[in-house]
């Protein structure tokens, strides 16, 4: 048996063709529904309705709404729970985990000028939990495609001297030149051969350029592969709003962002023929994503009358700069003469990271409208349409090769995107309950790698005057196919998502 470990890493200042692809640019374009418990628990439609912390994030104006100075802190927990069918294989991965999603507060500035039509200014700062990225699924099931072909549709075009180690070079350095000079494509076929997952078509040949593969199977072939991500993208606000006369609030804000995420995927393959000479492989992959971002928005809101409420808002794109660092293991079990078990090979290598180029992700920007009703004392209804279009994303430096097919495939693939939330409250004396819709379409044209959102809410507050107590549930259901690889072994697993959050909140009134 030959257990070979390849463990790579190094510094990297090259242009090389590994980075976040479309589906990355869709992760980090949808906003979850966080916030203070009671935004959550009306699905967000506060874009007509301020006064909330976290309505700032749909329309700025809603600062101006305040009438007094408060403080607002929130604690969510966040439950995932993904069903995954893979060929003839079911599992699911259900998880939990408590986060302080929210903290921020309102200044409001009265004029004592009362001939003035500016009747207050407010200033706000807030934090937020826009996205958590925790999740996990797992996929099991008797695939028809080997990961060898992974490799091989990764080598093929280059020669097998390009792919081996020179001038007493170790595999680092190998993999390292290898990189610099030819990209990250010969950097995985170069992994796929080195460890005989897959062979020169012609041996003893430096100036081969085709590969076949090592991997044999007759009715199916074993494969699992686990995917944990975990991090986060945080937004800080920095909030500007004002009341002018008795109906009109007009406000704007700055946004900075803050991203880290950590993709981990295992795979490993087995069940081949007995006479193959490959009879398993693992291949780790670990991407650290890292970088921050800017964007701003504009609002505001007009009351029609003593019921009606209408407004809108404008959210900027979001630029991020951002950083990648790839860790990548292979190790393989590989006989040279399957009827001889005694003949084996074992080699083993360095670890190390490989740390890519800065790159720039550029998330469109987004249009609101929002309507409220207000029923005096007992009540109110509101509902908010926004619309984006993904097929304007992009990713940057747009002269790399690599990133212009992603935006072009950008362009092709996907289309802009309606959401629709609807939110309510009833109020009795101090108590309010509260309840909510949401509805986000794809924003793949097929809807078959990522299917439309449905999500509904629900939510209970007591004010107890100079402090308010607030829960809010919300759930939100969506489909994934995702493809294990981007070439070769591009088998889709179909992913049944769930969201619960639970949110908890208090706001304490100055």
């Amino acid at each position: 048996m030959k257990n070979r470990v390849l463990l790579i890493a190094t510094l990297f200042v090259g242009v090389i063709a590994f980075a976040q692809n479309r589906n990355d640019v869709v992760l980090y374009g949808n906003d979850n529904l966080n916030g203070t418990a009671r935004f959550q628990s009306m699905s967000g439609a506060f874009g007509a309705l301020g006064g909330d912390m976290s309505s700032i994030n749909i329309n700025p104006a809603g600062s101006a709404v305040f009438t007094n100075t408060l403080f607002t802190i929130s604690a969510a927990n966040y439950h995932v729970k993904n069903d995954t069918r893979y060929f003839n294989g079911d599992s699911n991965t259900d998880f939990s985990n408590l986060r302080l999603n929210q903290i921020g507060g309102t200044l409001v500035f009265n004029n004592g000028n009362t001939n003035s039509p500016w009747k207050k200014f407010t200033m706000a700062f807030n934090y937020e939990l826009s996205n958590n990225y925790e999740n996990e699924y797992y996929a099991i099931g008797d695939g028809n495609t080997s990961i060898a072909q992974y490799f091989l549709n990764n080598a093929n075009g280059f020669a097998v001297g390009d792919l081996e180690p020179i001038n007493n070079e170790t595999i680092t350095d190998a993999y390292v030149n290898i990189g610099y000079d030819l990209g990250y494509s010969a950097q995985q076929g170069f992994l796929g051969y080195q460890n005989y997952v897959i062979d020169p078509a012609t041996m003893d040949n430096p100036d081969e350029t085709n590969y076949i593969s090592n991997a044999k199977f007759s009715n199916g072939i074993g494969q699992e592969q686990l995917v944990v991500t975990s991090g986060f993208n945080s937004k800080y606000t920095l909030n500007f709003a004002s009341q002018y006369s008795d109906n009109i609030y007009l406000g704007f804000g700055l946004n900075f962002h803050s991203l880290e995420r950590t993709k981990n995927t295992q795979f490993d393959e087995y069940g081949y023929d007995s006479d193959s000479k490959l009879q398993y492989v693992q291949f780790d992959n670990e991407l650290f994503t890292y970088g921050n971002g800017f964007s701003f928005n504009i609002g505001g809101i007009a009351k029609l009358n003593d019921i009606v409420r209408v407004g809108a808002s404008y959210q900027s794109p979001t630029w991020y700069t951002m950083t990648d660092e790839l860790f990548q293991r292979i190790n393989t079990d590989y006989y040279a003469d399957p009827n001889d078990a005694n003949t084996t090979y074992s080699e083993a290598t360095p670890n190390s990271t490989i740390v890519f180029p800065d790159y720039k992700i550029q998330i469109p920007g987004k249009y609101t409208g929002s309507a409220a009703f207000i029923f005096g004392q007992s009540g109110l209804l509101s509902v908010d349409y926004s619309y984006q279009d993904m097929s304007n994303a992009k990713i940057k430096p747009t002269t790399d090769p690599y990133f212009a097919e992603e935006n072009r495939a950008m362009e092709e693939l996907f289309q802009d995107v309606s959401t629709i939330r609807v939110g309510g409250e009833y109020r009795i004396k101090n108590l309010s309950l509260r309840g909510g819709y949401r509805y986000e379409g794809s924003p793949y044209k097929d809807e078959f790698t990522m299917g439309e959102l449905n999500g509904y809410s629900l939510g209970i507050g007591y004010n107890f005057g100079p402090t308010k107590l607030d829960l809010g549930f919300s759930q939100a259901f969506r489909d994934y196919n995702v493809s294990l690889y981007d070439t070769g072994l591009t088998s889709t697993a179909a992913i049944d998502n769930k969201n619960t959050n639970v949110t908890l909140s208090f706001t304490f009134n100055m």
